[in-house]
């Protein structure tokens, strides 16, 4: 049994949901998930610049209001000066109306820009996510794929759009409050300032336990998606063996603890944000007490007592803002992880330097001593094989004896470790994928179509194909009768994954898809499994025809299929045991014969050997 030199674990960044040690060292390195994404925002730097302007704006405007309250009152009403109040209270509108337009358009131009930072990013990690080979995707769950695209995605987005937002506005405003308050009264701001131990601590307390409650609800809701998506997948499985109740129980416990978690971040929350509330009260209450003390001495006017008391209250605000903030960008740093995992994930499959175009081929296959294995272990063991052009080869063994796994080394799905695979003498390490794949046609076992039209799933293999070329391909694998029975013809829209034909159907639109390139070589991984006996036969005809000059590898375990072929080979351990045709084989009564008796009583077929 071999051993590979190096394992083939998951891929950087794709392990799934962080653990709790994974986001504390997340969180602890903010600057670098912030350097990773600061250059999305370049090709927009000119309304980032813009929009950074505008948030001066706003926060100078919300800065302006307790000191236009101070002077109107000392300067107008004490003064007993109308005309001062009349101008007071014109510079106040025009301010407010400023402050508005400012804020509109700081608001508009932040959502422009996140928007199309994110729209940037989603395409990106999508872009990347079809360049990684079938190996990644067979290792990743389809929904944490999902989930780097939409509910990362979506944490990012919070902390894009309007956390990058709060953080700005509530940032300086929290800056330019204290240096004001420093300004009005030196006495008055270390008397407000007495409550800022108070503050820290609760603050402190408030982000350690927020932390862990969040978490615990990021987990929580992991767990209710994936038993929705797990029982509304298998739907049919759970209405046929009567396990709605089951299903209804796991629901229900996954959203119970779900809603246990979320009510411990309530309880934080309502424990922080009104104790936050009672301190700025506190604070209030000692200033009035202070400063009135210092207003009936003469000390200080009404008018500076008033505006301090208007900046402490802009001074709490942001402190609340700024702490719930910390959840979001917590949240956006652990997301931006796992988004750049993916992005870090490098392909496994790709053009070499230098690699050329494959020319016409004729279709020769060559395996030179094939080794390959998924895990540290190997599943094919230095496989030779070599098939001519316009040959079609069954490759026949037991479950799990590595028959897919030939066809996707041939398909170049995966790149062996040792030896090489070649097409008319060329390596498929040294050509261009995808001049490979323009002249490879590949059926896997399930009959997968895209939500559109048949025509449209019958073109995905070759766009360019018109109506007709799309027609004779359903013709030639006997599929254009029943197309041309539905309502609109070729035009039918087939639904999400084909919901609308059946199995067979679904089956012969993927033979269709494969062929209408005209490929010189042919790959079916067990592709007639969902085809009943009657569609098989209608079938078998047009697939002679079609498969007539061109070489084909058919993974197959129905009688007629294998009796078909020109070469027989039995996979056996990932080693080939046998090959050789149909009669050979039987001759030899080796494994195939084997096989071949086993197979024939399953399906209750006459001997014909």
């Amino acid at each position: 049994m071999g051993t590979r030199p190096v394992g083939h674990g998951n891929a950087g960044g794709m392990l799934g949901p962080l653990s709790e040690e994974d986001e504390e060292r997340v969180v602890r390195r903010p600057r670098r998930n912030m350097r990773r994404l600061l250059p999305y925002f370049r090709p927009y730097r000119r309304r980032v610049l813009i929009t950074i302007v505008l948030m001066l704006l706003v926060t100078g405007a919300t800065l302006a209001g307790p000191a236009l309250a101070q002077v109107a009152i000392d300067d107008g009403i004490d003064a007993g000066s109308v005309t001062a109040l009349i101008v007071i209270v014109s510079i106040f509108v025009v301010i407010g109306l400023i402050g508005w337009a400012a804020q509109y358009w700081q608001s508009y131009l932040s959502s422009w820009v996140g928007e199309r930072v994110l729209l940037d990013l989603r395409r990106q990690v999508f872009r990347h996510m079809m360049r990684l080979e079938l190996g990644h995707h067979e290792r990743t769950p389809t929904g944490r794929s999902v989930s780097r695209l939409t509910a990362d995605i979506e944490a990012v987005n919070q902390l894009v759009v309007e956390g990058a937002t709060s953080l700005v506005i509530n940032g300086l405003t929290l800056i330019g409050v204290v240096i004001i308050l420093l300004f009005y009264d030196w006495r008055l701001a270390l008397a407000a300032f007495v409550i800022f131990p108070f503050l820290a601590v609760g603050t402190w307390w408030f982000r350690s336990r927020a932390t862990r409650a969040y978490r615990a609800t990021r987990e929580r809701v992991a767990v209710v998606l994936s038993v929705l998506q797990e029982n509304l997948s298998g739907i049919r499985v759970v209405q046929a063996h009567g396990r709605q109740e089951e299903s209804r129980r796991r629901f229900r416990d996954a959203n119970r603890e779900y809603r246990k978690a979320n009510m411990r971040t309530v309880t934080v929350s309502g424990i922080y944000f009104p104790g936050v509330e009672l301190l700025a009260a506190l604070g209030t209450a000692l200033i009035l007490w202070f400063g009135g003390t210092l207003v009936l001495n003469q000390a200080l006017t009404v008018g500076v007592m008033v505006a301090f008391i208007g900046y402490l209250s802009s001074f709490f605000d942001p402190i609340q803002q700024l702490s719930q903030l910390y959840n979001t960008f917590q949240a956006a740093m652990a997301a931006l992880e796992k988004i750049f995992g993916v992005l870090e994930t490098d392909p496994r499959i790709t053009d070499a330097a230098g690699a050329r175009d494959l020319p016409e081929v004729a279709g020769r296959i060559d395996l030179d001593h094939v080794s390959f294995g998924y895990g540290r272990e190997y599943v094919i063991r230095d496989v030779d094989l070599h098939v001519q052009p316009g040959t079609t080869v069954a490759l026949v063994g037991p479950t799990g004896a590595g028959k897919s796994t030939l066809a996707k080394l041939i398909a170049r799905l995966y790149d062996p470790d040792e030896g090489a695979v070649r097409i008319d003498g060329i390596d498929l390490c040294e050509v261009r994928e995808d001049s490979l794949r323009a002249a490879m046609g590949i059926v896997p076992q399930e009959g997968h179509l895209f939500s559109g039209t048949i025509a449209d799933n019958v073109r995905f293999a070759y766009p360019l194909a018109s109506d007709d070329d799309v027609r004779r391909a359903l013709d030639a694998v006997g599929a254009l009768e029943f197309v041309e029975d539905l309502p609109e013809g070729i035009d039918t829209d087939v639904q999400e994954r084909g919901a609308r034909l059946s199995a067979g159907q679904r089956q012969l639109i993927c033979f269709a898809r494969a062929l209408v390139p005209d490929p010189r070589l042919v790959i079916l991984d067990e592709a007639t499994s969902s085809i009943d006996i009657g569609t098989e036969r209608r079938i078998e005809e047009a697939l002679d025809r079609l498969l007539s000059g061109r070489t084909a590898v058919v993974i197959a375990h129905r009688l007629s299929t294998i009796r078909r072929a020109d070469l027989i080979v039995v996979v056996e351990d990932g080693r080939i045991a046998e090959q050789g045709t149909h009669d050979e084989l039987m001759r030899m009564g080796g494994r195939y014969a084997a096989l071949y008796s086993d197979w024939e009583q399953a399906a209750g077929a006459p001997d014909t050997t």
